[in-house]
């Protein structure tokens, strides 16, 4: 039975001189791999060849088994233009399209987490400077880590409890707890990554993003990538891209 929903393209892959395989994020039906058979052809019903990013309404055919769904319309849209004016905004963007295509399951609806990306990408591609754009990347990995049910624990203590607050003499991040702990617990966690107390009151309370200096979002950004690269098991792709030497 053919589905109808709202996707966005989050990978694309060339199959044959006329085909693509695409992973395409939609709102109803989560994550579908599928095969756009002649998507390169002069006429096609995809509009053109997809690319990362279109989006648009899609008609498709439900994979059977482990097989690709067939996707058989796509009238994308020209929502997302504007992210390849600014090579830091696309590349934020490709960040969080990889980090939805490691985290998200085929076929698990995230209809909230959907909503987030599309608004995510809606702004950082009017985002003139690189700060902001990365201010609302770190808020997007944070979103999705808490819709995936792996957001860290960033008010208190994972270990004693202890409520943050900013007189903490020293702030670490553990993946392994999962969180921050204070300096009385920390020895008890070897890979933990020291915080600034600006870094750990912006985690705390996100308000505080939009106003934090190039060096405290660079900051939080480094322990975002670690925290991804300890749950993936490796580094994501688009990660040197992020990080500072």
């Amino acid at each position: 039975m053919l589905k109808k929903d709202r996707a966005v393209c989050l990978r694309k892959t060339d199959y044959s001189e006329t085909s693509q395989v695409v992973t395409l994020l939609t709102r109803s039906f989560g994550k579908v791999p599928a095969m756009a058979k002649g998507a390169k052809r002069a006429k096609s019903p995809f509009d053109g060849p997809i690319e990362i990013f279109s989006c648009g309404d899609i008609v498709f055919s439900p994979a059977a088994s482990q097989k690709l769904a067939t996707l058989t319309q796509f009238e994308q849209k020209p929502v997302f233009i504007g992210l390849r004016s600014r090579l830091y905004n696309l590349n934020c963007a490709f960040f969080a399209a990889e980090l939805l295509d490691k985290f998200t399951h085929d076929y698990d609806p995230h209809p909230e987490l959907f909503d987030s990306f599309t608004q995510f990408l809606t702004d950082i591609q009017n985002i003139k400077n690189d700060f902001e754009a990365l201010a609302l990347l770190i808020i997007f990995q944070l979103t999705l880590l808490s819709d995936i049910g792996t957001k860290p624990v960033l008010s208190a203590c994972t270990s004693c409890k202890t409520p943050f607050n900013e007189n903490w003499p020293y702030v670490y991040f553990t993946s392994l707890a999962n969180g921050i702990v204070c300096r009385d617990c920390e020895q008890a966690f070897t890979d933990k990554i020291r915080l600034s107390k600006h870094a750990a009151a912006c985690l705390n309370d996100l308000k505080h993003l939009p106003r934090a200096n190039e060096k405290t979002l660079n900051e939080i950004e480094k322990v975002l990538i670690y925290h991804f690269t300890e749950l993936l098991g490796k580094p994501p792709r688009m990660a040197g891209q992020f990080i500072k030497k």
